[in-house]
């Protein structure tokens, strides 16, 4: 018997989206695109990529475990002191830095039932106790969860926009919100996928996180298109930095992403142009989804939570034999539902062309939902 954790043995793994070459491999396709995973469908800014091309001789060398360049960027770009960021491999890391530095075993974390799966994931592999609380019109549920707080409440993680939903708690909410949270407990904001937001009420994280123990978490993944690379921050009061950075491994930033994000943040152009692509596909998609007559929530996000009215897994399958790649809610509990990354023009009609084929191929016209929107 193999010696493990007892709480690592009921685990189940995150499932993210199919890779492309995945798919080529097991169905042998070779026209595939992927509309699954969020990522920036205009790749990366092409001074991200020379600033890479410059550096692949030196990747025999350690990176500077600090990231100096890249903080000073963020400093200038932010208007913030240098010394207020944690760098992290992707989000996903700084989540982890997060629990394994302030909470402790007896302790417990607060997010909601459907948001993104990585809280919950390492909550339990370091063994926390981990409240879900449930999902209120699609939208995180503030007042739920300060009804939820009890003495072992630790942190608290809200994805704002929340994945998978699309949707977002407001400036208002976020305030009445914070203002009765206790001052011990720590609000961490998840914005991976704010530079989407196309709403005038979306409370900014940057202008909260003086204000107590909160942690602001921005990713390069999505609107920046190095998800590849695998690089984030934190921003947050110095003595909670302070803190994070003891546990930090060193060197956690590779030499590549440190490059690539440094240049990436001078090029607002490639940022403005990804946003009109976001912002145009997505009204696209809504007028098109409306006329199938498929449920949908709004969404401010790169990416829409669509009710297919009918098993998103078997739907996501019959969708690769076309070589569309979509993401299944199965995991989420919501099976007959399915998310989708807005793309290019041309994928996200490819993407209406092969839904059509599959829904009318697969499923009576009888079972197609007339509802517009949820």
């Amino acid at each position: 018997m193999v010696p493990i954790r007892k709480n690592i043995a009921n685990i189940v793994p995150y499932l993210p989206g199919k890779p492309i070459e995945e798919v080529k491999r097991q169905l042998g396709l070779e026209n595939i695109i992927k509309l699954a995973s969020n990522e920036n469908p205009l790749g990366a800014s092409s001074k991200a990529k020379r600033a890479i091309k410059k550096v692949l001789s030196e990747i025999n060398r350690y990176p500077e475990g600090s990231c100096f360049y890249l903080r000073q960027a963020l400093s200038r770009k932010l208007k913030l002191r240098p010394n207020l960021f944690v760098f992290g491999n992707g989000s996903d890391e700084l989540i982890d830095i997060i629990i394994k530095t302030f909470v402790n075993e007896d302790e417990n974390i607060i997010t909601a039932d459907i948001t993104f799966l990585e809280y919950q994931f390492l909550a339990r592999v370091f063994g926390r106790r981990l409240i879900k609380v449930g999902l209120r019109n699609f939208t995180y549920d503030l007042k739920g969860i300060l009804k939820t707080i009890n003495k072992k409440t630790k942190v608290i993680f809200i994805s704002n926009p929340n994945n998978p939903t699309g949707t977002y708690v407001n400036k208002r909410q976020l305030d009445e919100f914070l203002n009765r949270v206790p001052p011990r407990v720590i609000v961490v904001l998840d914005e991976a996928y704010d530079i989407f937001i196309d709403v005038d009420d979306f409370p900014q994280g940057l202008k909260y996180f003086q204000k107590g123990n909160i942690i602001v978490l921005k990713t390069f993944s999505k609107s920046y298109g190095l998800a590849g690379l695998r690089v984030g921050y934190a921003v947050a009061r110095r003595q909670l930095v302070s803190y994070m950075e003891r546990i930090r491994p060193p060197f956690n930033v590779n030499l590549l992403a440190q490059a690539g994000a440094t240049s990436a943040l001078e090029d607002e152009i490639f940022i403005q142009k990804t946003r009109r692509t976001i912002w145009q596909g997505k009204d696209y998609l809504y007028r098109q989804l409306d006329k199938l007559g498929l449920g949908f929530v709004p969404s401010v996000a790169n990416f829409i939570l669509i009710d297919t009215g009918r098993d998103g897994q078997q739907l996501h399958k019959q969708m690769l034999k076309f070589g569309v790649i979509i993401r299944d809610m199965k995991q989420y509990g919501l099976d007959n539902f399915i998310r989708v990354t807005i793309g290019t023009k041309k994928e996200n009609e490819r993407f209406i062309r092969v839904l059509k084929k599959v829904l009318t191929k697969r499923f009576p016209k009888k079972y197609v939902t007339t509802q517009k929107s949820l």
